[in-house]
Formats: C-alpha cells, sequence, structure tokens
C-alpha cells in the first residue's frame, strides 16, 4: 500500500506542476515535489513490479483530468498498461545480462520529445542484469534525461543493482501479495474456480504469475509434485542422485517445451521479414541475422532453465516451511496443504533442527544456482543434504 501510495502522490503532484506551468514541457521531473526523473521499484518474484511500473506509466499518461490519475478506462491508461501507448516504451529481456548493445536503443528513445501523451516514459524490467559496460553506458541518460522523460527501473532487491544507477534512482519496495488477494484476482480475471484459486495462490506463495500456471496448467502442477516428493524419494545417497537427476530432466523439459513454440515464431517472423523461408537460401551477410537470433534464443532458454529450477528450490523451501510450522505447533496456514499428510510425516521423522539444515541447504543451492553452479550438481547437493541425519556423506553431515 506504501508503494501505491508514493506513486499515486507522484504522479497527482505531476499533474498539478504541470497545469500550473500551463503545460509548458520544460517543467522538469525533479522540479516537482514527490516526482522524479528515475524510479528503482523492487520486490521479490510476484511482488508485481512491472505491473507497478505499467500503472505508473499510465497514470502519468492518464487523460482523465477530472479525478486522480490513473482511471485505467481512457485511451491513455489503457494503451499503457497493455504496451501500446506511443510514448511508452518497454523493455524486457530474458538473456542473462543486459548489454551494452541492448541499451544503446533505449538512450536514443529516452531523449525524444513525447508524441501523443505528458511524458516520454521508459520501463525497464530485470534492471539487476546490467553489467558494467551497460551501466555505465545507461549512467548519463538516467542522471540527466530531457526535461519530460522518465525512467521505471525494475529488480528483486536494490542490492541487486549497479551501485552508480542505484544512487540516482527514488526507491519503492513492493511486497508479494497475501494469498487471498492473488486468489481473489485469479477467479475475477482469469475465470478460475475459488478453489483451483486458492490452491494455486497458496503454493505458488504470492507469485501471481506461478499461480496462474499452476491454475490453467496441467504440466506446471505435475511439476511442483516431482518436486515435492524429492525429499520422500531421497532415502539413500544413490536414490538421492538418480531423484535429483531425474527432476533436472523434468523441470528442464518443462523449461525448453515453453520456449519452443515461441523461438519457432520468431525464426518465422524473421525469415518472413528478410524474405526467405530458409535460412539457407539467404546471403551470408543476412544469414547473420538469424544466426544473432539463435544466441539470443539460446541465452532466453538458459535463463528461463535457471528461473524454473529456481522455482523448484522455492517449493522446496516452502514444504519444509510447513514442516517446521508442524513440528513447532504453530497455527498459520501451510503453503502446500494439499500435502499435509506428506508434511506431516516428514515432521514426525525429523526435528526442527534437521529441517532449519534443511532449509539451509536450499537456500544455499539457490544462491549456487544464481551463481555458476550447473543446475544439477545444485540439485544432487540438494537432495543429498535431505538425507535423514547419517546418510548425508560417509563422514555425516560434516
Amino acid at each position: 500500500m506504501a508503494a501505491v501510495l508514493a506513486l499515486a502522490a507522484a504522479a497527482a503532484r505531476a499533474r498539478v506542476a504541470e497545469a500550473a506551468a500551463g503545460g509548458d514541457t520544460a517543467v522538469v521531473p525533479g522540479a516537482v515535489s514527490g516526482m522524479t526523473h528515475a524510479w528503482l521499484l523492487t520486490g521479490p518474484p510476484g511482488s508485481g513490479r512491472s505491473t507497478a511500473a505499467r500503472a505508473f506509466a499510465a497514470a502519468l499518461q492518464c487523460e482523465d483530468t477530472a479525478g486522480a490519475p490513473g482511471c485505467g478506462r481512457c485511451h491513455g491508461c489503457r494503451t499503457a498498461l497493455s504496451g501500446a501507448h506511443a510514448d511508452v516504451d518497454l523493455f524486457a529481456t530474458e538473456n542473462p545480462v543486459i548489454r551494452r548493445q541492448d541499451v544503446e536503443p533505449l538512450i536514443g528513445v529516452a531523449q525524444r520529445r513525447p508524441t501523443l501523451g505528458r511524458w516520454r516514459v521508459v520501463v525497464v524490467e530485470d534492471a539487476d542484469r546490467f553489467n558494467d559496460s551497460s551501466g555505465n553506458a545507461l549512467l548519463k541518460a538516467i542522471e540527466e534525461p530531457p526535461p519530460r522523460t522518465v525512467w521505471l527501473l525494475c529488480a528483486p532487491n536494490p542490492d541487486d543493482v549497479l551501485r552508480t544507477i542505484r544512487s540516482r534512482c527514488r526507491h519503492v519496495a513492493l511486497r508479494v501479495p497475501p494469498a487471498a488477494a492473488v486468489a481473489e484476482l485469479l477467479q475475477r480475471r482469469d475465470g478460475v474456480d475459488r478453489r483451483t484459486a486458492e490452491f494455486a495462490a497458496r503454493a505458488a506463495q504470492g507469485h501471481i504469475g506461478f499461480a496462474r500456471r499452476l491454475a490453467r496448467d496441467e504440466e506446471a502442477r505435475t511439476r511442483r509434485l516431482e518436486v515435492l516428493r524429492l525429499p520422500v524419494r531421497a532415502a539413500s545417497v544413490p536414490e538421492a542422485v538418480v531423484a535429483a537427476g531425474e527432476l533436472h530432466d523434468v523441470v528442464q523439459q518443462e523449461a525448453t517445451a515453453a520456449a519452443a513454440e515461441r523461438d519457432a515464431a520468431e525464426r518465422a517472423a524473421l525469415l518472413r521479414a528478410l524474405g526467405a523461408e530458409d535460412a539457407s537460401t539467404l546471403p551470408p551477410a543476412v544469414r547473420a541475422q538469424v544466426r544473432q537470433l539463435e544466441e539470443n534464443q539460446k541465452r532466453r532458454v538458459r535463463r528461463q532453465q535457471t528461473d524454473a529450477f529456481d522455482r523448484a528450490l522455492v517449493d522446496l523451501l516452502g514444504l519444509f516451511r510447513d514442516v517446521l510450522v508442524v513440528q513447532l505447533g504453530a497455527a498459520v496456514e501451510l503453503v502446500h496443504g494439499d500435502q499435509r499428510a506428506e508434511v506431516e510425516r516428514l515432521a514426525r521423522a525429523s526435528t526442527p533442527e534437521e529441517t532449519l539444515h534443511r532449509i539451509d541447504a536450499v537456500r544455499t543451492a539457490r544462491t549456487r544456482l544464481a551463481g555458476t553452479a550447473a543446475p544439477q550438481l545444485a540439485l544432487e547437493a540438494t537432495a543429498l543434504a535431505l538425507l535423514p541425519a547419517g546418510l548425508h556423506a560417509p563422514g555425516g553431515r560434516g
């Protein structure tokens, strides 16, 4: 709520200042109390960072002057929210990093005056993926933009963003919405029945995008159950290694399949634009564009796979959180309530100290996965750490 109030107040004050200046485009955002030219929106996965950025862009472009900015009904709001507004530019990448060549077109866009709306708004998702080269290229544009340009950067955590960029932005922190709010959204927006919506919202731990997948995609529900079965299947060292390998294959196949259709459509669209049915018929110089697309798609698939493996580990964290809740007798709702029988069995078979050890092991795996660790090795290490006490290695846990 604090984030909503901050963004709404900034949009309102910007409108007041604009009216006082008679629509003068020389009004500088930094001169408006509560408004600034660069924002950093942070929050964990599922907190709605990009949704908040689009809503703020819509409020800045809102054409309804009778009420508060952001009516959601006018042409400016609707096109900004859908990504179709001429003066709202959205940049998102599924590559591991945002490169300098990705940033340079954004800088050019940010220098243009707004054509239809009040502001030129540039939204950058995953601003934590800037490297030193791309971040330095963007720095001047963020620090000294044209009067009517606003940058909206999104990232999971402010510490993940380059310090030089972070220090030039106003920070707004978002939180993951409660499960009840996610369930209500699934019912209202997606037509999901109440029982399925409540299950998906709890299991997704507030992540709206994943909750939608759980509610609508049978493969996503199957993958989740495979993940939650890992502690049961890992009763010995050989079984732990086999279970981790099979889980690796399930998650990898799901992530790859999700990208295959989009990759094929992108390739077909590029070939049509180049006037060819097959890349082999293109001149060598033009064929490089197809190769570049294929390289970009490979990087994107790798990122999707990493995200999918991290999601599996988050599911495991939720499971052992539930085990600890049962062991301590806490009066809170389980994340994986549909697996209560298994949660209670795991709780009886271990101590709270062992559960905390397992939670730490999964968190360590997430950290390694975010670095350079191979996903299969990270999953194997996790599976071994989940073994009953004394079975982790020949010398025990140490």
